[in-house]
């Protein structure tokens, strides 16, 4: 990236994040009409912390939020040291006799050795002091933290109140679009970004979300996380919050990483000339960090299972079948993510589908399990019904000794042998549920589908959607085989993860350095088989899996309905949207079986569930056509596919529980045969946002409202997702699939390569370094796009990587690999002979 002496940047030819007729722009701002927000220096954090003080409903709540932190840290140590330190556990348990003068009856306080005595022991016990010491540092460092988040978070709340005009006992009825409108519009007035007259929508997301694109796009090209094949649990993934801690820290934000700050990748690693020495750089301080990891391990071991401890035991006590509850895993959570999606809006796309997946999981229950458990719970059931019998005939039943824990045991027993019994009326119906939840979660291997009954589909679900058990013994084990996992596993991928970042890391004006596929740009990321044939430039290496950089785009899209996307992109929305417009018609007439997009959805026989999708389609509109005026009336608009709502009815917990035909008096509700509910399953959206405008005449009214267009973007969103999936399952029937879990050894691409090319660049490679071609390409490259690496046609001047080949994830590709250190090879050339490959996006 080019430096300037001035605070000013120049604005470069116009992609997708710049209105037209912006070229060439410098903003200045006189001296004496400049705001408080004038140029925000970071706006990467500016803008996360915006997000953040919005998604904790305030600066209060915040505030309490921090403050609890702070004491809870202080409670568990020092209410540890206390129990080990200053009980007497024989008078706890009677094993001591107490003489009292004044009562014979023990007193909890009788256990509490003497001030004098419980300050020896501590001072006799130097594993004490090392970790009174340890988290006393630790504290002292969260304590200055929340010192300057809180008076960053007071210029933040400023901002909210003085700028945006909201008051902190409103936010908590804002959406966020609706506050990200109003970021865009003050853009103008006050001009927190200089480097651009105008934000958008993507501009905003790019710099809340920028790390974690990179790690969505990791785990999306199978580089992370690290894959592990057990004899007994088979294809295992391990994936916690402790490595995802380090993840981060290595690559983004930590000494040595490879970004100088928030928004910019060390030039360095922006070339290709000295990948290798970068790699051992890496390398080295993988090991590093994995070495502190193991070195801290016990303290982290002991934090980890005293906070598990008193957190979950309450919770275990009251509700003992919690354990056999399900969560989404971490990596789930990554591996469902759309480029470009925040937060609440990934947990409340994957809170939906819950419900459907629990049921799904539920299916596989062990008959022969089934059968033991039933029968241990009649025992344990009987014992404690005599138990519970004499304690209400005598309650001096219960001081003898281990009545009460015998009770609790029982009840605990008795309450996990009922997760294990299936309910006697629930009919399951794998395919079906499998479908649901597709249309929430929008990603799945091509395999699972018609294969929903098998065992292997279940276990790799599991992968997915996991025990809470599982994941708090994930969290307990994360300190112990972390730094395992860094030493002997992460260091291998070094010049994987240098020729990543390189070559898929773009300069996007007015935002920094951001992950190309974030950009969602159907031509460079796409996949002919997800409806990019014809559309796409990219190579197998540049192609994002499953269908991501499609599904991102339309769910982006949805929900930034304001936002103007590519030539490209927009050019594939309007093809997919009048596609599935085209099917809601076919469906209407009572065509729909004819049409070989859903021919295999209606295979079954007729005693099977239709297909979703034709529910989606043809079922009659439970929440009809609204939009909201701007004024706060609600009128019939076109705003997709009312009748998508019917069919998510049971599935959406939002849809259940409004009742909007009673509920929301002021809502006229028309006629499914209405023109204008006809007209709106274009699903080509109105002209105004109603997701952005503000919410009627009070706070419930128009948090009603945002949940009501919400659920319309969602069902929106499902449908789409499942058109694409059925529109991939037909175009690559027959075809391998790569997904995740099937990948292959080499995906041989189309092209062949030149082998006279390949001998000619001898050094080592790893399977994300795409072959480059020595031969001479345009002088002038495009100026819309900046992007280290990769290799540019010389017929069109278009970035494209030619077709390689591609290794698995994670290795080198060369075929006599015995180490680390590779045989000598002839010494690469300067980095002016190896240019980066420059591109502009703006």
């Amino acid at each position: 990236m080019a430096h300037f002496d001035t605070e000013y940047q120049r604005l470069e030819a116009s992609y997708s994040d710049s209105p037209p007729g912006e070229e060439n722009l410098l903003v200045h701002v006189p001296e004496g009409s400049k705001s408080p927000w004038h140029h925000i220096e970071n706006l990467d954090l500016f803008f996360q912390r915006v997000y953040n003080l919005h998604q904790k409903n305030g600066f209060t709540c915040m505030l309490l939020g921090e403050i609890f932190e702070l004491v809870q840290l202080v409670f568990v140590v020092a209410f540890t040291v206390f129990l080990a330190n200053c009980v007497d556990y024989d008078i706890l348990f009677a094993n001591k006799f107490v003489n009292h003068t004044d009562s014979s009856k023990v007193t909890l306080p009788d256990a509490f050795l003497p001030v004098d005595v419980c300050s020896a022991r501590i001072h006799d016990n130097v594993f004490v002091i090392f970790i009174l010491i340890i988290s006393g540092v630790f504290w002292l460092h969260r304590l200055v933290k929340f010192i300057y988040n809180i008076c960053c978070y007071w210029e933040i709340r400023s901002f909210y109140i003085n700028a945006l005009k909201m008051t902190m006992a409103d936010i908590p009825y804002f959406t966020w679009q609706e506050v990200q409108a109003r970021i865009i519009e003050i853009q103008k007035e006050h001009q927190i970004c200089i480097h651009k007259k105008e934000l958008t929508e993507l501009d905003i997301y790019h710099r809340i979300l920028r790390f974690k694109n990179y790690m969505v796009a990791m785990v999306n090209k199978s580089l992370l996380p690290v894959r592990f094949c057990l004899p007994l649990l088979g294809n295992t993934v391990f994936y916690t919050r402790g490595l995802k801690y380090n993840f981060e820290l290595i690559f983004f934000w930590g000494p040595g990483s490879l970004f100088e700050n928030e928004w910019s990748l060390k030039p360095e690693y922006k070339r290709g000339g000295n990948r290798l020495e970068l790699a051992d750089r890496l390398s080295s301080r993988i090991l590093w960090i994995g070495i502190a990891n193991l070195l801290l391990c016990p303290v982290i071991l002991i934090w980890q299972i005293l906070y598990a401890f008193f957190s979950y035991t309450e919770v275990i006590k009251r509700e003992p079948g919690s354990l056999g509850a399900r969560c989404w895993s971490l990596y789930g959570r990554f591996y469902l993510r759309h480029f470009n999606e925040l937060d609440h809006e990934l947990m409340s796309r994957l809170s939906k589908g819950y419900k459907a997946s629990s049921k799904y999981m539920n299916c596989f229950m062990s008959p022969l399990l089934t059968v033991v458990a039933k029968n241990v719970a009649f025992f344990a059931g009987s014992i404690l019904a005599v138990l519970i019998a004499l304690t209400i005939y005598d309650e001096d039943v219960l001081a003898v000794e281990h009545v009460l824990s015998s009770i609790t045991l029982l009840g605990v027993c008795i309450t996990i042998c009922r997760s294990f019994i299936p309910d006697k009326h629930m009919v399951y119906c794998p395919e079906q549920l499998l479908k649901v939840i597709l249309a929430h979660i929008h990603y799945m291997p091509d395999h699972w589908q018609g294969n929903a009954h098998r065992y292997e589909t279940r276990d790799e679900f599991a992968q997915l959607f996991q025990y809470k058990a599982v994941f708090i013994l994930e969290e307990l084990l994360s300190p112990v085989i972390t730094p395992f996992i860094l030493i002997f596993c992460l260091r291998r991928k070094s010049l994987e993860i240098i020729d990543f970042f390189r070559n898929f890391t773009v300069d996007v004006v007015g935002v920094g350095d951001t992950c190309s596929f974030a950009q969602m740009d159907v031509r460079q990321h796409g996949h002919p088989a997800w409806m990019s044939a014809g559309k796409t430039e990219a190579s197998i290496y540049q192609q994002a899996e499953d269908g991501k950089t499609e599904l991102s785009l339309m769910h982006f899209a949805i929900t930034n309905p304001h936002w103007q996307p590519p030539r490209e992109s927009t050019h594939f929305i309007s093809l997919l949207k009048e596609k599935v417009h085209r099917e809601a018609a076919a469906v209407q007439q009572g065509v729909i079986a004819e049409n070989p997009a859903f021919t295999s959805t209606h295979s079954q026989s007729d005693s099977e569930p239709r297909s979703l999708i034709a529910n989606l389609l043809m079922g009659p509109p439970s929440l009809a056509s609204l939009h909201l005026g701007r004024e706060g009336s609600i009128n019939p608009v076109s705003i997709g596919v009312s009748e998508g709502a019917s069919a998510l009815h049971s599935i959406s917990p939002v849809s259940t529980s409004l009742h909007l035909r009673g509920s929301y008096p002021s809502a006229r509700l028309p006629r499914p045969d209405h023109p204008a509910v006809v007209a709106g399953r274009a699903m080509t959206g109105s002209g105004t946002d109603a997701r952005t405008i503000s919410s009627g005449s009070s706070a419930w009214e128009g948090q009603l409202t945002s949940m009501i267009l919400s659920e319309y973007a969602s069902t929106e969103m499902s449908i789409h997702a499942l058109y694409m999936h059925e529109m991939h399952k037909q175009q690559s029937r027959g075809e391998v699939s790569r997904h995740t879990w099937h990948r292959q050894e080499s995906d041989e691409s189309s092209e062949s390569v030149n082998e006279d090319i390949e001998a000619a660049r001898n050094f080592p490679r790893s399977s994300t370094f795409p072959t480059t071609s020595h031969q001479e390409g345009p002088a002038q490259q495009s100026s819309s796009q900046r992007r280290y690496g990769g290799a540019s046609d010389p017929v069109s001047g278009s970035f494209r990587a030619q077709r390689t080949p591609r290794m698995p994830m994670g290795g080198w590709s060369e075929e006599n690999q015995m180490g680390r250190h590779h045989d000598p090879v002839p010494e690469e050339g300067s980095e002016d002979e190896l240019p980066p490959q420059i591109h502009k996006v703006i």
